[in-house]
């Protein structure tokens, strides 16, 4: 396992713009504020969404795209540096109006409406590529 202690440097909410990109959005907050390492939560609605699925025998995304309007049930993820960028990487838990829940990585989504709070955090994270996994992990 590894871990380490945070301090946190500051907490932000913010309301993503109707029409931008879902993930997009928390990555501009954070850069908006300097945050290279954060944690997340979100909720709202999106327009459509592109969500990943891991394959862990072919150690690729499987990607599934909804041309729908979704709820954001709920959205957690962390902010940290991948080859010197901010990347929200960003899980959600999106319902269809019948309420059938679809869930996975939430790579992009138009926003409808959006709420989300940061915390940010002094030590950056940074994200580098895992042998085991074949991802790019904070280690």
């Amino acid at each position: 396992m590894n871990y380490r202690e945070v301090e946190a440097t500051g907490e932000y909410l913010a309301s993503l713009d109707n029409g931008a990109d879902w993930r997009e959005e928390i990555e501009s907050l954070a850069d908006e504020v300097g945050a290279d390492a954060a944690w997340f939560n979100a909720m709202g609605a999106v327009q459509d969404a592109e969500v990943w699925f891991y394959d862990q025998n072919d150690r690729e995304y499987r990607s599934v795209f909804f041309d729908e309007p979704l709820e954001v049930a709920a959205c957690v993820g962390n902010v940290a540096l991948l080859a010197g960028d901010r990347f929200a990487h960003t899980h959600a838990v999106l319902s269809r109006r019948n309420g059938q829940a679809l869930a996975g990585h939430l790579d992009g989504g138009t926003v409808f409406a959006g709420e989300a709070y940061l915390r940010a955090f002094e030590t950056p994270l940074e994200r580098e590529h895992d042998e085991v996994t074949d991802l790019d992990l904070w280690l």
